[in-house]
């Protein structure tokens, strides 16, 4: 088998992944049957994967995502995923293999594409794999990046904690020469390769548990508020079916209007959730939070006075 750039190698592994999750149970001969008609992933041709590939696959996706294939013998040795559970009750693994799995179905089914319509991802998803990589063999990366509030963008090394995605665009937690942990974006990132130098993340850090208290990636490290809002009663159900945080709770349903309430920290992406909706929502407590959209709301106001 031909020699794979990493981005195309990591496709390969989600492309196995869904294919045994999809099948629940799936003979090695029928994982080759659907490799050898995918053109998009086998660009030679290959009738199938070769063993040796195979298992370095499944090894791979085993390490990078905790998705433990395994082979039934009782079953005519089929493949399965052992752990497809912990996948069907969400998280990360499962929402990456959906992502991925999709894009690489759609890149297939080329007759399709007109008729498929997503958000653009900005280009920084190109560093994902090398940053994956280094979270999995735990070493620093060399980074320049340039920040929205520098002239200038700067070189430093970084140890990757965690990858999150928010609103199409691709973030990764690090560890770099500050204190504190940062969010960077990758399609701010100039440049990006692993070193040698080894890190250890720190044993108690849970990614989950960091950005639990927050919409989006910011203000992560400050303290959660309790925070209600009074939403009009057409527009609760967007909230019903979608709700802005996980801590969000109906406290009261009237045929006019629902309170939610939410224990988070009212950041900016958070703040303009809130926005999105316009006069269907209002912040009823904290009152330093509701003084701020409302002033906000008011320089709008007199914004748009002073060019009409």
């Amino acid at each position: 088998m031909a020699k794979l750039n990493s981005a195309l190698l990591f496709r390969c592994y989600i492309w196995l992944a869904d294919t045994i999750y999809t099948a629940d149970h799936i003979t090695r001969k029928e994982i080759d049957e659907k490799w050898a008609r995918n053109t998009t992933l086998n660009h030679h041709g290959e009738s199938c994967i070769p063993e040796r590939t195979f298992h370095n696959w499944k090894n791979a996706i085993e390490d990078m995502f905790e998705i433990v294939i395994s082979c039934d013998r009782a079953r005519g040795r089929s493949y399965y995923i052992e752990n497809a559970d912990d996948m069907e009750q969400g998280g990360i693994r499962a929402w990456m293999l959906n992502t991925f799995a999709i894009n690489n179905l759609i890149n297939e089914s080329h007759h399709l594409k007109r008729q498929i319509l997503f958000e653009k991802i900005p280009s920084g998803q190109r560093f994902l794999t090398t940053i994956i990589e280094a979270m999995r063999d735990k070493v620093e990366l060399e980074m320049t990046y340039q920040s929205f509030h520098k002239d200038y963008p700067s070189t430093f090394m970084v140890k990757p904690y965690c990858v999150k995605v928010y609103r199409q665009r691709w973030y990764m937690l690090g560890q770099s020469e500050r204190p504190d942990l940062v969010v960077y974006a990758l399609d701010r990132i100039e440049n990006l390769e692993a070193t040698d130098t080894p890190y250890k993340m720190p044993v108690d850090f849970n990614p989950e548990e960091f950005f639990a208290p927050i919409v989006g990636v910011s203000d992560a490290h400050k303290k959660p508020k309790f925070v209600t809002i009074r939403v009009n009663s057409w527009q609760a159900n967007y909230f019903r079916s979608l709700p802005l945080h996980s801590s969000q709770e109906e406290t009261e349903r009237t045929d006019e209007y629902s309170i939610f309430k939410y224990y988070l920290v009212p950041n900016y992406e958070f703040k303009q959730e809130l926005r999105a909706h316009g006069s269907a929502v209002q912040v009823l407590e904290p009152k330093k939070l509701a003084d701020e959209m409302k002033k906000e709301s008011e320089e709008i106001v007199e914004m748009y006075n002073k060019n009409l």
